[in-house]
């Protein structure tokens, strides 16, 4: 394997370790393991070991490194590895190549959030030879973006640890900003069970799209009544819960009466649990209004519903100390919140470790064709972790 510490060049010890984490395709249906292999790697010619947590099908896997003393508290920088699909998106080159063009590195996965994973690692040598006193920790997961799933397993074994973190930096693309909250969401799958009928007789069947799409009016009639109620937190750039409908699924022929349709919706909730509160109660009104409707006709129909995604609101105080660490590492006094959701809700709810969201890149280049992230915010990035590393170092 090639030194990774030379070039000594910080840029491109960065960019170089960023074409290798593209170079691996790791849309979420599929395995990351050849990605956090080339990790581990890497980490190991530095004399560096993680800990790996694989998930029940042995085909994903998050990893956790502790650079300096494991019997003290220390600070995270929380980044995934997964990355959303590019098919049906226009790319000009190969999404999984990088391609570096007027001080933009382009490819799937360098704003959201590769880039911020290769910063970290591209400044691993400088964490050991700062010989910390106060450790940081590298926490990679996997499959945030259906639903934050890998994070969970890996923040089950960090709770069990003797020693709790004192507060996570989570790498989303923020052009390095602090954000102190984000929004909660909470994704519910209705399936109605219709009775299939030739259309010539209708009325004897049982038409799931249309029954379905009572439940989408009402979701478009409560998402009109969130938006009327405006929150007073002025820091969020969307200020109110949204609701909506995203995926419709039904029917199989013009002549057949529809006997199956599905619907997906979520809420994104400002409150901790307000998501969820939102969904729950569009659930119970379709149980209580539209289903008896349908089982009228025939006892065999109905609505099955179920939970496709579920991640809590993030709302850390903004006289913090990880935000005042965060806010001096950045060399800024701003902070912000987000409609977009990240894992840092789950360091703080389940792990109970403080977190801010940080990170290289804007959140408009995420999910995009031409993804693309700047090299000057890949430095700024570096800049806050060797400011990190430099506080760690005197305890």
């Amino acid at each position: 394997m090639p030194n990774p510490i030379f070039p000594s060049s910080r840029p491109d010890r960065i960019r170089n370790l960023l074409a290798d984490l593209v170079g691996f395709d790791t849309v979420s249906d599929r395995t990351n393991l050849p990605l956090i292999a080339h990790i581990e790697s890497y980490l190991a010619f530095l004399g560096v070991k993680g800990e790996r947590i694989t998930d029940e099908t042995g085909q994903k896997a998050s990893l956790w490194v502790t650079i300096g003393p494991e019997d003290r508290p220390g600070l995270v920088l929380s980044g995934h590895t997964d990355v959303v699909p590019v098919v049906g998106q226009d790319w000009s080159h190969d999404p999984f190549k990088l391609v570096e063009r007027d001080g933009r590195l382009y490819g799937r996965g360098t704003t959201d959030m590769k880039g911020f994973v290769a910063v970290c690692l591209a400044m691993v040598p400088e964490m050991l030879e700062a010989r910390l006193k106060t450790p940081i920790h590298l926490a990679i997961s996997y499959d945030e973006e259906i639903g934050c799933v890998g994070v969970r397993p890996m923040l089950g074994e960090v709770a069990k640890k003797k020693v709790r973190p004192l507060g996570a930096f989570i790498g989303e693309p923020t052009q390095m900003q602090v954000i102190i909250g984000h929004k909660g969401k909470h994704g519910v799958r209705a399936t109605f069970r219709g009775l299939a009928r030739h259309s010539s007789i209708a009325p004897d069947g049982v038409n799931a799209i249309e029954y379905a799409a009572e439940l989408i009016v009402e979701i478009r009639r409560r998402a009109v009544l969130l938006a009327g109620k405006r929150s007073t937190d002025s820091l969020y750039d969307v200020p109110h819960s949204t609701l909506l409908t995203s995926i419709v699924h039904g029917g199989a022929a013009l002549n057949i009466v529809p006997d199956t349709c599905t619907v997906d919706f979520e809420c994104r909730g400002i409150g901790i649990t307000e998501s969820r509160e939102v969904t729950d109660a569009i659930v119970a009104w379709a149980k209580a209004e539209i289903e008896p409707a349908m089982k009228a006709r025939h006892p065999d129909c109905g609505i099955d519903f179920e939970e496709i995604l579920d991640y809590p609101a993030l709302d850390t105080a903004a006289d913090a100390p990880i935000v005042t660490l965060a806010k001096s590492l950045a060399g800024r006094n701003d902070h912000a919140k987000v409609a977009f959701g990240t894992e840092a809700s789950l360091f703080a709810s389940m792990a109970d470790i403080p977190s801010v969201v940080i990170g290289p890149g804007a959140i408009t280049q995420a999910h995009t064709p031409d993804e693309f992230v700047e090299m000057s915010e890949l430095l700024k990035c570096a800049g806050f972790v060797e400011k990190l590393i430099a506080h760690c170092a005197k305890g």
